[in-house]
């Protein structure tokens, strides 16, 4: 039974309630339920809880307020563990926060399947683990591949840019792949296009 001293901020009461009565039947110790980012940064700041579950989306303009306010409590109480439970992926977002990647988590509330799967990740948030939605992780590696300037290159491209890696000058590089001079001067394109995308 952990007795780690939590608080649930969500715009929602009924899940923010139904959290609450989880949690206390699982046996944290409930300390406050807030409804917005500046009353879970006032009742942070007065009961220095343990652990923190923030929506990510509260009012006033149901933006990234909920983010923001988990940001400044990483900040001002980096002990603090830290669950973002979200109906939005807003993994772009939340990067900041997960790069620490100690006692902070991410789970999309539509792919929480059963209650435990919530006190199963304060529970290990508050072991200084972290815990992160696999769909965030697909979404994430999706992005980094859409993002990817190497992508567009071809198979040939990529074994010159691994010659470039491997510290080869361009003759080096024309003489191993044996390339003409006309090729030479597409591996150089190469490069350039390669050298503007950073």
């Amino acid at each position: 039974m952990s007795t780690s001293r939590v608080v649930v901020a969500d715009d929602d009461v009924l899940l923010r309630e139904g959290i609450a009565s989880l949690l206390t039947g699982a046996g944290f110790d409930v300390i406050g339920e807030v409804g917005d980012a500046s009353a879970l940064a006032r009742v942070v700041r007065e009961q220095v809880p343990d652990l923190v579950i923030v929506d990510v989306r509260m009012p006033p303009t149901q933006s990234l307020e909920g983010l923001d306010a988990a940001r400044e409590i990483r900040a001002e109480f980096p002990q603090i563990g830290i669950l973002v439970l979200s109906a939005h992926v807003e993994i772009d977002s939340a990067l900041d926060l997960l790069e620490d990647g100690r006692g902070v988590g991410y789970l999309l509330k539509s792919r929480v399947m059963k209650a435990n799967d919530v006190v199963d990740a304060l529970q290990r948030i508050s072991e200084g683990g972290s815990v992160v939605d696999p769909a965030l992780v697909q979404e994430l590696v999706a992005q980094r591949q859409r993002d990817d300037p190497l992508a567009e290159l071809t198979r040939r491209e990529r074994e010159v840019l691994a010659l470039v890696a491997e510290g080869h000058s361009n003759l080096g590089i024309a003489a191993r792949l044996v390339v003409t001079e006309d090729s030479h001067r597409r591996v150089l394109a190469v490069l350039i296009f390669l050298a503007a995308q950073s």
